[in-house]
């Protein structure tokens, strides 16, 4: 078992630091007290090669691995939560299940603005009334002689108030087997018919733009329709899987981060004539702290290595979601605990790191959900480790 990362590796990690200590860690506390999602950033993300990270070189990508991509993650999420969510869920949630399920000729119309950052990608699934239970969307896709036209609502939709570019999913049956009714679209934010209502104020990520989308007899082509009829249920299942793995890194570089100034403070902050970082009750904390970390960073690489080798991974993906989303919250709030009072204002990065934690215990499958997909195939294993 090998756990050295390739120079390629290396140099990509080494590289999304640098970019992200000196261009997006001077804006993160701004744009989370203003709630503003900072779109002056894509292009940079761009040229980053961030925004195209699984897409081929031939549609202007740069082709990288599955641990490479959640190597970024982890490093944007380290100083700002919200851009590295702006990665994910465009890498993860909107160019992945294109370029797995989608024809040369979506993928030659889409991918190289994507990769761009010419065309931000995002993931409309979640609705008012289906959030976990997916099966009980409303919205409808009903068939037409030379298309389908499209009509519903969705929420919580990560990149929405810029995206251009929209993975949608709506029913194009009522017959048979719930998820057997459920087909993936291609949507345009241009398209005639389709509007994207006012962004939540939300507790954490708050930059991250999270509006509703309605659908209004909204008319696609034939060629709209992603994968076939009947197949969306599997692509957003599929991607969600995928899409895990990122939050797992988010999760952990959101933990990285506190932690890390944690250490710098106990260094710093004198009481009792010393450093704080000398009392045993201080280095217990990061001795935990740092401990879950690694235990995280391994979850998630070994999800994204058995991803990017074609192995099966739902159980690893969540396991790593689960365990890291847990761990973000727990050591920010350990980081809160080792600045005292400190801490709990917004003078220090930790207090957003906290709020900005929650959330990685919530999308793309509450903890809950995970366990569900954990424990389905543990039922069938029997084996730990299997």
């Amino acid at each position: 078992m090998d756990f050295q990362l390739t120079d390629e590796q290396t140099m990509i990690r080494d590289a999304v630091r640098q970019f992200a200590e000196a261009e997006v860690a001077p804006m993160a506390a701004e744009i989370d007290r203003e709630h503003r999602t900072p779109l002056e950033i894509i292009p940079r993300l761009a040229e980053q090669g961030l925004l195209g990270m699984f897409v081929p070189a031939e549609y202007g990508g740069a082709a990288l691995d599955q641990l490479s991509y959640i190597i970024a993650v982890e490093e944007l999420a380290r100083v700002c939560a919200t851009t590295s969510v702006m990665v994910e869920a465009h890498n993860s949630l909107a160019v992945w299940p294109i370029l797995a399920y989608g024809t040369d000729a979506q993928k030659e119309a889409l991918l190289p603005a994507m990769a761009a950052g010419e065309a931000m990608g995002a993931f409309g699934l979640t609705e008012p009334g289906a959030g976990t239970d997916v099966a009980a969307m409303t919205s409808t896709a009903r068939p037409v002689d030379d298309g389908y036209i499209l009509n519903g609502q969705k929420v919580f939709i990560t990149g929405g108030g810029y995206a251009k570019t929209f993975v949608v999913f709506a029913k194009t049956t009522s017959e048979g087997p719930a998820h057997r009714q459920i087909s993936a679209f291609i949507v345009d934010r241009d398209t005639a018919g389709f509007s994207v209502g006012e962004g939540e104020r939300k507790m954490g990520i708050r930059a991250s733009s999270t509006p509703p989308l309605m659908f209004s007899d909204v008319y696609l082509p034939k060629d709209a329709l992603l994968g076939r009829e009947g197949q969306g249920f599997e692509i957003a299942m599929k991607t969600l899987d995928g899409g895990r793995i990122g939050i797992a890194a988010q999760g952990l570089g959101i933990a990285q981060g506190a932690f890390e100034a944690s250490v710098d403070y106990a260094n710093q902050r004198v009481q009792f004539g010393r450093p704080i970082g000398s009392l045993q009750a201080i280095q217990w904390i990061l001795a935990d702290m740092s401990t879950d970390i690694e235990a995280g960073r391994l979850l998630t690489d070994r999800a994204a290595w058995l991803e990017g080798n074609g192995e099966p991974h739902a159980k690893a993906a969540a396991q790593a979601k689960l365990f890291c989303g847990q761990l973000a919250s727990r050591v920010a709030g350990q980081a809160i605990q080792v600045h005292g009072g400190n801490g709990y204002t917004e003078a220090y990065p930790v207090e957003r790191a906290y709020r900005d934690a929650k959330i990685t215990e919530i999308y793309e499958g509450t903890n809950e959900v995970q366990r569900l997909v954990i424990a389905k195939q543990v039922l069938t294993e029997r084996r730990v480790g299997a």
